[in-house]
């Protein structure tokens, strides 16, 4: 396998952080929901902790993937233009997703007065002054953008499936090998 994209498949890298990504992001996804349905507790306090450290890194994976995605080729669909529309579209929405989930995680937090630690190797800044009303708005952003991604990754897998059980095309085998 190329380390990188061809115009028939994806490389090495592109696949490997598609997948570390998708874990994460589900793993994100599924720990929020998770942790905001409890009562303030030790364990709940130390989920959130996990939640922002892993949010933080999804944010620099993200950062290295549209560096790696900008950078490299994109591998040729030969489908509908319609179809090639939708991918690609979703594709970038993913982006402005994970760019903006962290994001506003990051200013929820700020405007919390709780700076974030990336694994208590650093801390970083305060995006916004500790503010009651932003950190609401900011919440409330972050819990919306956090159902639309779940709704774009079930677009995405029903995509993808459709692809493979009912297309019989070759579209999801190119991000395994």
């Amino acid at each position: 396998m190329k380390i990188k994209n061809t115009t028939q498949r994806y490389g090495l890298i592109a696949i490997l952080l598609h997948w570390l990504m998708a874990i994460l992001l589900i793993g994100l996804l599924i720990l929020g929901l998770y942790m905001t349905s409890l009562p303030i507790s030790h364990e709940k306090l130390k989920l959130y902790g996990w939640h922002k450290e892993y949010g933080l890194l999804a944010l620099f994976l993200v950062i290295f993937r549209l560096a790696w995605r900008l950078t490299n080729l994109v591998p040729v669909l030969t489908l509908p233009l319609w179809e090639i529309i939708a991918a690609r579209t979703v594709h970038w929405l993913f982006y402005v997703f994970m760019f903006a989930m962290p994001i506003t995680g990051w200013l929820l937090t700020s405007a919390a007065g709780l700076p974030p630690s990336f694994f208590g190797l650093f801390v970083l800044p305060v995006l916004v002054s500790q503010n009651d009303q932003l950190m609401k708005l900011f919440q409330e952003i972050h819990s919306y953008l956090g159902y639309g991604l779940i709704a774009l990754i079930c677009m995405h897998v029903s995509a993808a499936l459709k692809h493979y059980f009912i297309n019989k095309d070759d579209i999801l085998q190119r991000i395994f090998s």
